[in-house]
């Protein structure tokens, strides 16, 4: 038995207590526990408590922490002023209190409570000069049911590989079917449709694992699909279903994973839980993934997921809701609840990071959109993704914000670069990720590397029209016509509404000398302020400038608040140089998206050689 302060560690009973009331604690953390008392005073690195613990098995070095949280709150220690667990920066772990090691304590309880046991039951294997310590077994600890999947999967990955040395995790996908909601409460949507893309974001944080993209796997919700078409369409192995039922505080998951080319089911499940174990899940997948998929050798990078076992499970629901209404769209309604879900799980846990991360994404969609003043907006999402970097420094979604802000904000793109960096070495299956680090290419002129990006995000997202609008209208900058055709036909065949896309087809045609096909297609364009820039366009390409005048006159009457680029495009074709660069500088002081575009924009090449463009350059940081 060991004694320290007001409680006893049985370590052959494999139970802690405070005076007479047992304490509830993890069998891993009680392990994690036991090592730390039995060698008090000393410090002990992450890697020595991982071997003891953990003999012979990977185990991502984020897991630990989860165990020191959990251990501190069943010892009611705080980490700014600590009584028996010290953290050292860099260094490791000190159990600070006085132990004292108390056999008769130990018979006494024992017997008491009519357990007794000849054999220490600690979870690592300590010095042979310690008598009665033993190794004990691994415990396992994946029980839930995400855990479940991963290891299946992984299972037949695994045994894959075991078959063929040669092949790549690149030959292994995995799709996440956006799971049901088969509640009574209609409004409870948002919460089956987080735990789906949880799923996502933690699965894409494992090297050389193609995991489809939450839009492309959203295409399917609602539908009773056929996973042997789903599996053709996302070009996928496998196929992870789920219905979700959530009342109150109880959890009621039905899951199954599914072979893509046969249809076949290869294992199925339902589990009951409180809410709160949601966390334990959402913690531990990414453990149970890498171990499975050998990533130690590999070298993975895979953190933990975005919700910890303290997070407050009232603040994860409410980032649930905000990331919710943030993905619908970015009309003005649905940002302000965004905005409105997030400041609540900041107040209900200011410790949450991806809180902090996600309130900055929604500041930047309201900034950018022309909700509200783009300059403030930046700010206070700026400072948002510095906090959420502090508290989850190991959370990819702090770092993609963060990069926003220092491309649309300060316009540092070296500053960018390494936060685009750091998210990618965090979660490399990441669209976002592939996204910017493409529109960082773009800027420093790696034309070609932004092209090989776009195609990559294309196979993450294989679904998503925005995806093929992205690489078109590169490839239409680069003079590419044919291939920026076939990218934006694509995007069209997916949703025939999709937005920008009949103006760029425009805007190719336009170029090609065929303007009366140009206004055809651009008439076709649902985004009404895109629509008129391209009808002013097409107008003025077919000699009718009065009624391209007009279309520009409504565009500015409309939107200029937040077209100032396209409206500088407009003028541009028309040879006017001085309003061209009176609207650019329009859009740079509105932290308009479309600036960038300034160096490939054929639009604007007759403005090369005037000093204004090196100027205006040179305000955005771009090399001349």
């Amino acid at each position: 038995m060991k004694c320290f302060a007001e409680f006893r560690l049985d370590t052959q009973n494999h139970l802690l207590w405070r005076g007479d009331e047992r304490v509830s604690i993890t069998p891993k953390a009680f392990d994690v526990l036991a090592y730390l008392v039995d060698h008090e005073g000393r410090v002990v690195t992450v890697d020595d408590v991982l071997e003891a613990c953990w003999p012979s098995t990977y185990v991502n070095p984020e897991i630990l922490r989860k165990y020191i949280l959990e251990i501190r709150k069943a010892l009611g220690d705080q980490i700014n002023d600590p009584k028996f667990i010290q953290t050292l920066t860099k260094r490791g772990y000190r159990f600070i209190a006085t132990v004292v090691d108390d056999q008769t304590q130990g018979q006494d309880q024992n017997s008491s409570h009519g357990q007794v046991g000849s054999t220490s039951t600690v979870g690592y294997q300590v010095r042979a000069d310690r008598p009665g310590w033993v190794q004990r077994r691994l415990l396992g600890v994946m029980a839930f049911f995400v855990i479940v999947i991963a290891g299946t999967v992984a299972l037949r990955y695994t045994s894959a590989r075991s078959q063929n040395h040669t092949s790549s995790l690149n030959d292994y996908s995995i799709a996440v079917m956006p799971f049901t909601d088969v509640g009574s409460d209609p409004t409870q949507e948002y919460f089956s449709d987080g735990l789906a893309e949880q799923l996502i974001d933690d699965l894409a944080k494992i090297p050389g694992l193609k995991v489809i993209g939450r839009a492309s796997s959203f295409k399917f919700k609602g539908k009773d699909e056929d996973p042997r078409i789903v599996g053709q369409k996302l070009n996928v192995s496998d196929i992870v279903e789920a219905s979700v039922r959530h009342e109150g505080n109880h959890v009621r998951i039905t899951i199954e994973l599914i072979k893509a080319d046969s249809g076949v089911q290869l294992w199925s499940r339902t589990y009951d839980r409180a809410i709160g174990d949601i966390f334990s899940v959402e913690d531990e997948i990414a453990l149970a993934v890498t171990t499975a998929l050998r990533v130690k050798m590999s070298g993975s990078n895979a953190r933990s997921s975005d919700a910890n076992s303290d997070t407050n499970p009232d603040a994860y629901q409410a980032y649930l809701q905000s990331q919710y209404f943030l993905t619908r769209g970015r009309n003005r309604s649905d940002l302000d609840r965004a905005l409105s879900y997030a400041n609540s799980a900041i107040s209900l846990d200011e410790r949450y990071g991806p809180a902090w991360a996600l309130r900055a994404s929604v500041q930047i969609a309201m900034g950018t959109s022309g909700w509200v003043d783009a300059s403030e907006a930046l700010r206070k999402a700026r400072d948002d993704a510095k906090r959420a970097i502090v508290l989850e420094p190991d959370f990819a979604g702090g770092y993609i914000a963060l990069a926003k802000t220092q491309i649309f904000f300060d316009r540092d793109w070296d500053a960018a670069s390494i936060s685009i960096a750091k998210a990618s070495a965090l979660e490399p299956g990441s669209y976002s990720v592939l996204r910017y680090r493409a529109f960082l290419a773009i800027t420093s002129g790696d034309i070609d590397q932004a092209i090989a990006l776009d195609k990559q995000a294309i196979n993450v997202e294989p679904l998503r029209p925005i995806s093929y609008l992205n690489l078109g209208t590169l490839l239409f900058e680069e003079g590419r016509y044919p291939d920026a055709r076939a990218a934006l036909e694509k995007a069209l065949d997916l949703n025939p509404q999709a937005t920008f896309v009949h103006v760029t087809i425009g805007k190719i045609l336009i170029a090609e000398g065929e303007p009366r096909e140009a206004l055809e297609k651009i008439q076709e364009e649902s985004s009404q302020w895109d629509k008129l820039t391209g009808l002013a366009l097409a107008y003025h390409a077919l000699g009718r400038q009065h009624d391209s005048e007009a279309a520009l006159d409504e565009l500015i009457q409309k939107y200029a608040s937040s077209a100032g680029y396209q409206i500088a495009q407009i003028y541009a074709s028309y040879g006017e140089h001085d309003k061209t660069f009176f609207w650019l500088q329009r859009a740079y002081e509105a932290h308009d998206e479309g600036i960038f575009q300034i160096k490939e924009d054929p639009l604007l090449k007759d403005l090369r050689q005037d000093r204004r463009y090196r100027q205006l350059l040179k305000q955005l940081h771009l090399p001349v």
